[in-house]
């Protein structure tokens, strides 16, 4: 069992157009589609669609549009009550891949909404192989927040196999990274821009010389956060692909060509394929394509659309 965590979930609509985004012009669509979404349900989709079992915890209110979404892609869910719906996003789709993401904050939760995840995660992890906690968090959640989670996790399935996989950015990220070793994820999976932010390297300068074959700078920044105590790093790149770096050693991977179509959820879809392969037994090379496979596969499709295993 894998358990995804989504502190703040969303109901993603995606709008197609037929031509350019101009602003300020009236569009047509050419489709629209609309999904669950979030970091930790956007793992959690791929995962099913891999055959996977998997369970999302996210904060979600009986009849909410959202919690309807998960039952209609078939996710198994724990959902706490919150005192609001879920977020909307709308992204705009144009044919070149071009995506334009419009995020809500997402409404803010009580102590009680807190607390009641916090044990959610605690109880389900305790027979989980993985926890995976995904994305931004809502409006006055404190940025340390995932520090103290790693720790009540940790602390409450001391011995059992759950290992713990971290997917955020900016304010939370740091602040788990200022709680390092204690609160070092068994997994991290940065992409450049937030690999710079943890060690200061320069984001444009991680992608580029790894677009040229140069992975130096991305390994060793990789390198400075095993060092600290986190078990591996999976650094995203974008269209330069993906680097592993663990205590073993460090891999490189780039994807085959693609058609870019939208970006929604790659690093999501990078992340549920490295655990694919994890649970499968895989090597870290093999985890790593694994990973790359199914970002670039999900930038060639559609939208919000996440692929599967074909």
């Amino acid at each position: 069992m894998i358990v995804t965590l989504t502190a703040n979930p969303s109901l993603d609509r995606t709008v197609a157009l037929t031509g350019p985004l101009i602003r300020g012009a009236v569009h047509r669509a050419a489709a629209t589609r609309v999904d669950p979404g979030g970091k930790g349900v956007n793992v959690a989709r791929v995962l099913r669609a891999a055959g996977r079992p998997v369970l999302a915890v996210l904060p979600g209110n009986t009849g909410d549009p959202l919690l309807t979404a998960l039952d209609d892609h078939g996710i198994g869910y724990r959902a706490v009550p919150t005192g609001g719906p879920a977020r909307s996003n709308i992204t705009v789709a144009e044919p070149d891949g071009t995506t334009t993401k419009l995020n809500e904050p997402g409404p803010a939760y009580t102590d009680g909404t807190l607390e009641s995840l916090r044990h959610t995660v605690v109880d389900t992890a305790a027979a989980a192989h993985w926890l995976v906690m995904s994305g931004s968090l809502p409006p006055g959640v404190p940025a340390d927040w995932y520090v103290d989670l790693v720790r009540s996790v940790r602390a409450a399935v001391d011995g059992s196999a759950c290992r713990i996989a971290v997917d955020t950015s900016e304010a939370p990220l740091l602040s788990l990274a200022a709680g390092f070793p204690d609160s070092a994820p068994d997994l991290l999976k940065p992409n450049s821009d937030e690999l710079a932010q943890l060690t200061g390297a320069d984001a444009t300068t991680l992608e580029s010389a790894a677009a040229a074959g140069d992975t130096g700078p991305v390994v060793t920044a990789g390198r400075r956060l095993v060092e600290r105590g986190v078990g591996a790093v999976l650094a995203t790149l974008g269209a330069a692909g993906a680097v592993l770096v663990t205590a073993d050693g460090a891999w490189h991977a780039v994807p085959g060509p693609v058609t870019a179509r939208s970006t929604v959820g790659a690093g999501d879809s990078s992340l549920a394929g490295y655990l694919v392969a994890e649970l499968a037994g895989l090597d870290p090379a093999e985890r790593l394509r694994h990973a790359v496979a199914y970002g670039s596969a999900a930038v060639a499709l559609p939208g919000t659309t996440l692929p599967g295993p074909d």
